[in-house]
């Protein structure tokens, strides 16, 4: 039976299931610690403020408490995850070059299966709430979603000549993830507060085992397999031999940077640290939300949550179509880049002093445009490399962002608890001024905008298609 050539399935399963569960999450470590700390029952009130109708300085201090020790939870399960994590996700994207793009799919889909039916085990049970740190650790084993979405673009570069095509379904598919993941949050609050935690999650087990079961069986592999596998280094005259397969994944790294210019590698490299440094600061804003929502003086109860995470998709529908018409317009594709760096810094920094549900629900319209630089920036060094080095390109990708995420995951968790007494907003306001760093790298990188002839041919330079002006005057579609 001939399959299909279509990953986005499996990005809005995925998406769909994983966002059901996330979200649980945070908010079950901070129920159970809150039990732990208070030796009380977690308040459930249907309104928005049940953390102010007690002010006594006791539970000021209790919940305080509560705040810095979730907020370290999320700081242990990076920590032990990152680095399973990202050597997994640099192997698997790499090693796609090889033997073909559903590897990369099928093993985190794997891993975030275990991982779940792992917190619906824990949540059954009542166990004790440090083993999901233990699960995290070994269904990083198997990747991260960093790992799937950077098959998926790989898989999508392979499919896709034409660079307008490219650059739209790479925004078609983070505003897949957004519209799912909304829609799977707005679901969360209404499914926790009438059935509790395990009712979600076991749907959520359902959710991957379809897609699962979809990526294994109905999605057609993108790329051929070589007889051998393996691409032979040169060897300096030796006879030549099979080489192990991590030399074989450094390899195709260093030929990627290898068959460029120097110009090119500069520019490439300039766009990897664009994108690393962004996806920092964005993560690390986006990551104490939830904790700021619960406390004082917003005091969010599960649905209200779902409500602002459903709200939330209006960011990512807003980036693909400002996406989209920018391209048609021809707006060069640094602009792009730029306007969606200035949403996120107005988002972030309006949020960081919001006091009310109104306002934390109008910071959404500031961030509208926030997810544009992500599907641009990885169309621009798409387009850089060769067609054959499209995995090691997207595995380094993917290990620079999951790196990235990690690290600002780790230090905003770390900020967060620290600050929580004084200012819950300061995270905001240090991802906004972090956003000026990529910024002034796009200022770098315009600099070094080669002549027109050289920006017009095949992959050399940053073009957005063949033809069309460099850097700075190239066109999106």
């Amino acid at each position: 039976m001939k399959g299909f050539h279509f990953v986005e399935p499996v990005v809005a399963l995925y998406a769909f299931a994983v966002f059901l569960v996330s979200p649980l999450i945070q908010q079950y470590v901070y129920r159970r610690l809150w039990q732990e700390f208070t030796n009380t029952t977690y308040p459930h009130e249907n309104n928005t403020s049940q953390c102010s109708h007690n002010v006594t300085s006791n539970h000021s201090a209790d919940h305080e408490e509560v705040q810095k020790q979730a907020s370290l939870f999320s700081l242990y399960s990076e920590l032990f995850t990152i680095i399973p994590s990202l050597v997994v996700t640099l192997i698997l994207v790499a090693y796609s070059d090889q033997r073909g793009r559903k590897v990369t799919i099928i093993m985190p889909l794997i891993g975030s299966l275990i991982f779940s039916l792992s917190f619906l085990t824990v949540s059954y049970f009542e166990l004790n709430v440090y083993l999901l740190i233990g699960a995290s650790i070994f269904s990083s084993l198997f990747g991260s979603a960093g790992t799937l979405l950077g098959g998926c673009f790989a898989y999508i570069a392979d499919m896709c000549d034409d660079s307008r095509r490219k650059t739209l379904r790479i925004a078609g598919i983070d505003m897949v993830i957004g519209l799912l993941s909304g829609a799977a949050a707005l679901s969360t609050g209404h499914f926790l507060r009438a059935m509790g935690f395990n009712v979600p999650v076991l749907t959520g087990l359902v959710f991957q085992g379809i897609t699962l079961l979809y990526a294994v069986f109905l999605l057609e592999e993108s790329t051929k397999r070589t007889p051998d596998g393996y691409a032979e280094p040169p060897d300096c005259g030796a006879a030549p031999t099979r080489r192990s397969a991590m030399l074989q994944l450094f390899f195709g790294i260093y030929q990627m940077f290898a068959d460029l210019s120097r110009r090119d590698n500069a520019r490439l490299v300039l766009l990897i640290l664009i994108l690393a440094t962004f996806t920092f600061a964005y993560v690390g804003g986006m990551g104490s939300v939830t904790l700021y929502e619960l406390n004082e003086p917003l005091c969010w109860d599960e649905i209200l949550i779902g409500y602002g995470a459903a709200l939330s998709t209006t960011v990512y529908v807003g980036s693909f179509l400002g996406v989209t018409a920018l391209t048609y317009c021809g707006v060069p594709q640094l602009v792009i880049v730029v306007v969606g760096l200035l949403s996120v810094i107005s988002g972030f920094t309006m949020m960081s002093f919001t006091k009310t549900t109104l306002v934390m629900f109008l910071v959404r319209i500031p961030l509208v445009l926030a997810i544009m630089p992500f599907p641009v920036l990885r169309t621009m060094m798409s387009k850089t490399v060769s067609k054959s080095k499209q995995g090691a390109l997207f595995g380094c990708l993917a290990f620079m962002e999951s790196l990235s995420a990690s690290i600002s995951s780790t230090v905003f968790s770390s900020i967060y608890a620290i600050t929580v007494g004084w200012w819950p907003g300061f995270s905001f306001l240090l991802a906004a001024g972090l956003c000026l760093i990529p910024c002034v790298l796009i200022g770098v990188l315009a600099l070094l905008k080669a002549d027109p002839a050289q920006e017009g041919e095949g992959t050399e330079g940053l073009i957005a298609a063949e033809g069309e002006p460099g850097v700075d005057g190239a066109l999106s579609s």
